[in-house]
Parts: C-alpha cells; structure tokens; sequence
C-alpha cells in the first residue's frame, strides 16, 4: 500500500504546536500569582497534561482584572492554541489572527501569525496559508529566541514539503538541526529532514542520519516528534518491504501514542500497524488496527489514514471472501481517498497561484525599475551622436520585449492555473461545469447498477431583493449560510454545485423517490432557519426546492434538469419556500 505522505496532517499538526516540545512547568516551581510569570508557566505547559494548563488558565482569569491588554493578548492567544490542540481549528482561528494583527509583541505576532498558517492548512484554505508564508519569513532574520526560530522555519519545511518543494524543505530542516539548543529541536530537524525524503521517494535514510535522528529523537523524550520520527522509520521499512520490523517499531511506541492521546498522531500509527499486518499475513490483527483508526478518524472522513484503513479492510474482506462487505469497503475508500486528493491537488494549485503571484510582482517591480533607467538612457540618448542614439534605442527595445515577454509568460500561466480551478470561489462547492461533470459520471454508474438517484434544483426566493435591500456583501454571506445548511444534511456521496447567481444543483445517489422529499424538506427548513443567524439577523431566507426522480426522468441529466426546473416553476407558483416532486402531469 502506498505510504507517501501517510503523516502529512500529524506533521502539520506536530508543526502547529511547537510549545508541545518545550517541556512541561517544572513540577517544584513555586505557586506564584504573578501575571507574567503565569504566562510564561502557561507558555511552556504540555497540553497534554490539560490538568496543568487549566489550572494555570484558572489563575490567569482569577486575576484578569491585573492583566494589561497586552497580557489579555497573550492569554487569548495561550487559550485559542489548546482550542487548537483540541482538532477545533475553526473556533482557533479567529483568535489567532486578532492576536497576530492586534499585539504590540513582535514575538508573540510571530508565534500567533505561525499557528494561523497552520490553522489555514488544516482548513484547506491552502492559498492563504503560502501567502502569508513569505512575510513571516521576512520577519525571521529579526527573531532572536530560539524557539520561535525554530517554530518560523518548523512551518517553512513543513509548507514546502506540502507544495512538493523537498529540497527547500531540506535545506529549512538543516537550518533548525544547526540552530537547534536541546535535543527537542534537533529532534524536530531531523524529522522534516526524513519526512522530506520519504517524500521525495527516497527508498532508506543514510545510515549517519538514520543514527542522529534516532538519538536527537531518543533524547528528546516522548514527545510529538520523537514518536512522529519512529513512525517515519516505521513508514521506511513498509516502503522496503519489511512489515515485521514496521510492526516492532510502531508497537514499541504505541502505548505512548495512546497515551500522549493527539487523534491524528494515534490514527496515523493505528492505520500503518493495520498495512503492516495486512501485507504480512496477519489479517486479524490487519482489520482490528483499521478499524481503531476509523474509530479515531471518526470526524476526518477525508485523511489519508482513513482511506487507507478502509483499503485494509478491503482486502481483508476480499481475501477472505466476502464479496459484499469487500464492495461496501471499497466504495468507502474510494471517497475517502477522492476527498484526500482532491486537497492535495488544492495544495499543490495554492502553491502555484502564490508562487506566480510572488513573481508577476518581483516583475513589476523590476518592470519599474528598468522604466526607470530607460528613462535615464533616454536623456543621455540626446546629447549622444546618432550611432549611439540607435544603439540604446535597440537597447531598450530588447528591455521592452523582455517585460513583455515575461509579463505574457506569467499571464499565461496564471490563466492555466484559473482553469484548474474546479471551485466556486464564493461558496467553496462545485462550480457549474464540474458539476455537470461529476453528475453525468455519477448518473452513468447508477444507470449501470439500476441504482436509485434523484436531482435538486434549489433557488434562494427574492435573491435579488436581499441584494438590493441590504447590499451584496449581505447577499454573499446568504449564500454562504445557505450552502452551509444544506451541506449539513449531505452525505460525501451527494453532488452539490453552484450553477449561478442563486440556482444551485443537487445530485443525490442512491435516494429513492419515497424518501427523497424527507431529505430535501430538511434543507429547506436550515435554510428558512439562516435568517436568525449572526450573519444574517431579521433577513427573510427561504429557498423554493424543484425535485426530479431518475425512476419518472430517467438518466439523462438534461432530462432530469428540465422536470427538476418544471417542478421548481411549481414550487414558486404555489408561494415559494417549498418542495415539489416532479410527475408526470407537469409536462403538459
């Protein structure tokens, strides 16, 4: 099974809480109710002693009237980063950013701008995080402390070997192994070093690095990267086809895994124990350690771990005959690993978009420059003889068709990576040509397996008025709510895109006729509900739902359009705010 970034999101989030490696509040210290030395104390705390850090939390609010703001600041910043360490990114995030844009603390901005890269990641907001990658590294040349320096370039070797930039990531990971002071940062270093070349497809670590490594990460202590690090050397023996040693190394650390508690840290080992088993014979103990990991994974359908653990389970069930629970794994996996490449691709196109963006800028700004001293040349041109006069001219025609040049090369390939793009920038779902894609691919399987599937037509009522009324920025957070209404009800099989203004489309595999109108009368109800929300207080949100059965359509998504848009004409005729089912009586 292929483990190429099998630890990508437990990397990301051993990146994301550097203060996890610190080490813990000495348990001597003395009891102290002063604000900064709490801070400092908070600063240091494991999270996974959550005993600890909320009593020095509890502290910190008793005395909260003695904090100054840029203290509050801190404190903020201490409490959004265990929301964070908790899996809730987007409760963190908010946070993170207040204190990164609103402290007076360049170190703290540091820290806080750092974690919000990583939040970003983590949210699949992918192009934001590389955008705010090259002014954080800016500012690391005037960063002293050594733990900061190490978080700044711990998310510089962690970003690049996301965008597939392994040699950077090397040279970023050597940086932290020069500049480290304890066995912790070293530690660190040599994991993005070693994640680097897994990635890159390198078969084995150097037998010096291999022993380095292994005592930087020994000497560090169980920490998130000294146990990262043995499941790296783990991933290394499965990729050389030794199963039975991944197994001993993964198992050695496993109850420290177990322990420490860090969900994606355990799935990732509890996933790669189940492929070592599976491909050395152990079909047993293959499926307990898969079905451990979706156990873990139970809230990210989409990581790697979990499209692996339903591969296993695969397998498992097709080895040992069980054709139909080896089909129903095999769907699983399919969308769990869709899910999981398609935010690869997401990745690998944010790079590329900011990596363009940097340059078309670095452009213009060369571009002005040489305007510039063309400039100059041009007033000596004057008071030169006419051979001369030709010489520069054909100077600066060769400077000129080099902008020009480049400034055509950079367009062009900003217009490539637009056509990538299979996502509505508004409201993050499909826009209307991949739907149309993924819908006719899915109506093409159901008509195939005589599987039941229905299609939605939804239309925001008076739209226009909401646009009119209270302005577009108004409407654009509506159809955001309303999009995130419906999306609560979908499953990760269902079809849903943007096909303008506000007409959305709604594929849904595998819903019968008979309990079709229950799904869809529950998104119409959340959708009725966003005018009570924050972003949207005493707005009147409703949406008129048109509804079309393959089983009366047929498999023609063009048909199925036409009946679905007949019976959402019927909806708004009847008053709006509604669901009708198309039959038959609608054509006439």
């Amino acid at each position: 099974m292929n483990q190429a970034g099998r630890y990508r999101l437990m990397l990301r989030c051993c990146a994301l809480l550097p203060w996890f490696v610190a080490g813990a509040v000495a348990a001597t210290a003395p009891v102290s109710n002063d604000p900064a030395q709490l801070l400092r104390e908070a600063e240091i705390a494991q999270p996974s002693r959550r005993a600890e850090f909320n009593e020095l939390m509890g502290r910190l609010d008793q005395i909260a009237a003695r904090l100054s703001p840029q203290q509050k600041l801190h404190q903020r910043y201490l409490m959004a980063r265990q929301v964070a360490f908790a899996g809730n990114y987007k409760e963190a995030l908010p946070s993170l950013t207040a204190v990164a844009d609103q402290t007076a603390d360049p170190v703290l901005a540091f820290r806080a701008s750092a974690t919000v890269i990583d939040l970003l990641v983590a949210e699949s907001r992918y192009e934001e995080a590389f955008a705010r990658l090259n002014p954080l590294l800016d500012q690391l040349p005037t960063m002293k402390e050594s733990d900061v320096r190490m978080q700044g370039l711990g998310v510089a070797a962690q970003l690049n070997n996301e965008a597939g930039q392994y040699d950077v990531s090397v040279r970023y990971a050597d940086q932290i192994i020069k500049e480290s002071t304890d066995a912790q940062g070293a530690c660190r270093g040599w994991f993005y070093k070693s994640d680097a070349l897994f990635q890159s497809g390198d078969t084995q670590l150097a037998a010096d690095q291999l022993h380095d490594g292994t005592e930087a990460c020994g000497k560090a202590g169980d920490t998130l990267f000294s146990l990262s690090f043995q499941h790296l050397l783990a991933s290394f023996d499965l990729r050389q086809g030794r199963p039975e040693s991944a197994i001993r190394v993964l198992q050695a650390s496993y109850p420290k895994v177990q322990q420490a508690g860090f969900p994606p840290q355990l799935s990732q080992f509890e996933s790669t124990l189940a492929t070592a088993y599976w491909e050395s014979g152990d079909l047993v103990s293959a499926a307990k350690f898969a079905n451990d990991a979706l156990a873990t994974n139970a809230n990210r359908q989409y990581s790697e771990s979990t499209a692996n653990a339903y591969q296993v389970l695969y397998e498992v069930d097709k080895k040992m005959g069980n054709s139909n629970g080896a089909l129903a794994y095999l769907e699983k996996y399919s969308a769990a690993h869709d899910g999981y490449q398609s935010r690869l691709s997401a990745k690998a196109l944010a790079y590329q978009i900011v990596k363009q963006q940097v340059l078309a800028k670095k452009l213009q700004i060369e571009g002005l420059d040489k305007k510039n001293r063309i400039l100059t040349l041009q007033g000596e041109l004057d008071r030169k003889a006419a051979e001369a006069s030709r010489l520069y001219i054909a100077l600066l025609l060769l400077v000129l068709a080099s902008i020009v040049l480049w400034t055509y090369r950079i367009k062009r390939s900003q217009l490539r990576f637009m056509r990538l793009a299979r996502r509505d920038g508004l409201t993050g779902i499909f826009n209307r040509q991949h739907f149309v894609t993924e819908a006719e691919r899915q109506l093409r399987y159901c008509r195939k397996s005589a599987r039941d599937i229905c299609l939605v037509l939804i239309d925001l009522d008076h739209f226009k008025l909401v646009n009119d009324t209270h302005g577009h920025a108004v409407g654009d957070r509506v159809l955001k709510r309303a999009v995130d209404a419906c999306q609560a009800h979908l499953r990760s099989t269902d079809v849903f895109g943007r096909l303008g203004g506000e007409e959305f489309g709604l594929l849904l595999p595998e819903c019968t006729r008979d309990n079709v109108l229950v799904r869809v009368e529950q998104m119409r109800a959340a959708i009725a509900a966003v005018s009570s929300t924050r972003d949207a207080p005493d707005i009147p949100v409703s949406a008129s739902f048109g509804v079309a059965a393959a089983v009366d359509s047929g498999y023609a998504l063009r048909q199925l359009m036409i009946d679905a848009d007949r019976a959402l004409y019927q909806a708004k005729h009847e008053g709006r705010n509604r669901v009708r089912l198309f039959d038959a009586n609608m054509r006439s």
